[in-house]
């Protein structure tokens, strides 16, 4: 890389924005915006008009500019504008994850045949400077499992309604007031930015690329104040949970859906926008990563680093990927307990080891505990969210609280109509 980045900005949103005011508050004699490439020609901006163009291509030819920083939404779009540029002989800094989940192998390869660096920290948990730590900490260290929180809108909500006691409407209408969660929020608490943050870290990992389809993700848009006085009469919250596990030798589950467990566990005890990285390692055991997940100047903070790296000739090893005794092998047959509320009779018949714990006739809802595959999970994820079913990963602790819960709520409804009949 050459000593000073000339740097062509493509996208001046909540992150672009926050990235030029960090870079401008923090003069560095080696880093340059020369232009910003923008798409809406109306729309009022914080810099005066010179600084802007309306055509991508004026950037990404531009032989002075040897450094692109993407940060546009449309994946689809970016994956172009990322794919010319590289092969234009441009260093490129994006961090859009669901491109780059979607694209990981072609990128890997881009990156390869143009000998030119793609950086992407921002992609995943924003300020947390995950993807470098297991580039660069955990080359050469044997994972068990990687996991946390990798979503500061859904995780707001959870704690406004585990903290506050707001329903789930109120508090994503509250997350939505302060721009933590969009209009259409299904990407945020449906688990698929989660999963896409999940996908890059596995690889990074573990040395495998998933394609997002393959990854089983369900959020918490079905929580029903129902739901929530049964888990809070346990004892337990919910949390939506990222993970990517070594569950038999060399074999890798990888899914994202609710967990239900104690407050005061390493899940329970991050808050509002925050995400958290849990990092399970042979050797150097267990470690933690705390950080804000979103927000301009967070997730401009991680591209900045990303462009100041290139300025050390810095790029993505890939260890674990180019490892030739790296044997892991995803799969999708691995057997969870849940938790499941739904209204859909069929749905039980999905389950083995099934147990129903609660019905309630004139509600049409039945709330059971039972194994399923991840692959059955994803077979009837659809299905899953027509019906709004209710889905929760279970550990053994919380398995208990629940059915102790249930089983006495249960008791009390058939004592009641025992004492009406009398």
């Amino acid at each position: 890389m050459k000593n000073k980045l000339t740097i062509g900005l493509i996208g001046f949103g909540c992150v672009g924005q926050g990235l030029y005011d960090i870079i401008s508050k923090n003069s560095n004699p080696f880093i340059q915006i020369k232009k910003i490439a923008v798409k809406h020609k109306n729309k009022k901006r914080s810099l005066p008009m010179q600084h802007f163009t309306f055509d991508v291509q004026e950037i990404i030819n531009d032989p002075e500019i040897n450094v692109i920083v993407e940060l546009i939404d449309d994946a689809d779009e970016a994956y172009r504008i990322v794919k010319n540029s590289m092969r234009n002989g441009k260093a490129v800094v994006t961090a859009n994850k669901k491109m780059v989940a979607e694209h990981l192998s072609e990128l890997i390869e881009l990156q390869n045949t143009y000998q030119i660096p793609l950086l992407y920290e921002a992609s995943s948990c924003g300020g947390i400077p995950i993807i470098r730590t297991l580039e660069e900490y955990y080359n050469n260290e044997h994972l068990q499992s990687i996991s946390g929180i990798f979503n500061g809108s859904s995780n707001y909500i959870l704690t406004q309604i585990f903290q506050h006691g707001n329903t789930y409407a109120q508090a994503l209408a509250e997350a939505q007031r302060l721009g933590f969660a969009e209009s259409n929020p299904l990407l945020d608490v449906e688990g698929y930015d989660a999963k896409y943050k999940l996908i890059i870290l596995t690889a990074h990992a573990f040395g495998v690329v998933i394609p997002p389809t393959d990854v089983f993700n369900i959020g918490i848009s079905a929580l029903t104040p129902r739901d929530l006085s049964w888990i809070r009469q346990a004892g337990l919250i919910v949390k939506l949970e990222a993970k990517a596990e070594i569950v038999q030798h060399n074999l890798l589950r990888v899914s994202v859906l609710p967990i239900l467990n104690v407050p005061n566990s390493a899940l329970g005890n991050i808050s509002y926008e925050f995400n958290t990285v849990l990092v399970k390692a042979a050797f150097s055991d267990q470690q933690q990563f705390v950080g804000k997940g979103a927000g301009g100047h967070p997730t401009g903070s991680a591209v900045l680093s990303d462009i100041v790296a290139l300025h050390y000739h810095y790029r993505y090893e890939y260890h674990k990927l180019h490892q030739s005794n790296n044997q892991i092998a995803f799969t999708n047959a691995h057997i969870i307990r849940i938790l499941l509320r739904t209204k859909q009779k069929e749905l039980l018949q999905q389950l083995d080891d099934c147990t129903i714990l609660y019905s309630d006739n004139t509600q049409d809802e039945i709330v059971a505990i039972g194994s399923i595959s991840l692959s059955k999970l994803n077979e009837i994820q659809q299905a899953l969210l027509t019906t709004k079913s209710f889905v929760a990963e279970l550990n053994e602790q919380a398995e208990s609280m629940i059915r102790k819960t249930l089983i006495r709520h249960e008791a009390l409804k058939s004592l009641t109509r025992l004492i009406s009949a009398c």
